[in-house]
């Protein structure tokens, strides 16, 4: 979706990367369930509080990100203070910059989080309830890439990571194009 001030790379001082999740700990905890974090990794932001996140820390998480072979962005790029909710135009905006991204990173799955993203991003109304496990097609100036939409992980969507985890080792274990 799009950074908050719990996010510790959105401080003015902050000079490191401003990637997302930096200075958080639940979204880890699904990259762990699904495989995609190392244990050391994994143990260390669980016991560190946000701001004792540090620049090179993060960079280190974000080493095993591409380890891994996967790349987080947000649909939103504009930061605000807490979470509340975003309208959908402002999302729009944004959407030729997220496939700019897509088209530079090639990637062979696209997860999306949740339904505003996931409706916003393949331009019809989405209910990840309803559509759990299912294969869209994002069309990206004439190039397809396999895209699904699953639970939002964070924030109240933490009742359903769960689900998320299970969906996302499906989708590794099922998407003919995702590369191990």
């Amino acid at each position: 979706m799009n950074p908050t001030s719990r996010n510790i790379a959105s401080q003015k001082d902050w000079k490191g990367r401003k990637s997302p999740w930096i200075g958080t700990k639940n979204i880890w905890d699904l990259f762990y369930s699904v495989g995609l974090q190392d244990e050391r990794i994994y143990r260390k932001i669980k016991s560190i509080k946000a701001e004792e996140w540090t620049e090179e820390f993060a960079e280190e998480v974000y080493k095993d990100v591409e380890k891994h072979k996967y790349f987080i962005t947000n649909l939103g790029k504009c930061t605000q203070v807490d979470a509340r909710p975003i309208k959908n135009y402002v999302y729009k905006k944004y959407l030729q910059l997220l496939e700019e991204e897509i088209e530079i990173i090639n990637p062979k799955v696209i997860i999306l989080f949740g339904n505003q993203v996931s409706s916003i991003v393949l331009n019809e109304n989405i209910s990840v309830s309803k559509s759990r496990k299912k294969l869209y097609k994002k069309d990206i100036r004439g190039k397809q890439y396999n895209a699904y939409s699953v639970y939002y992980p964070i924030g109240n969507g933490r009742f359903n990571i769960d689900k998320s985890i299970e969906d996302i080792k499906w989708i590794i274990d099922n998407d003919i194009n995702y590369e191990k």
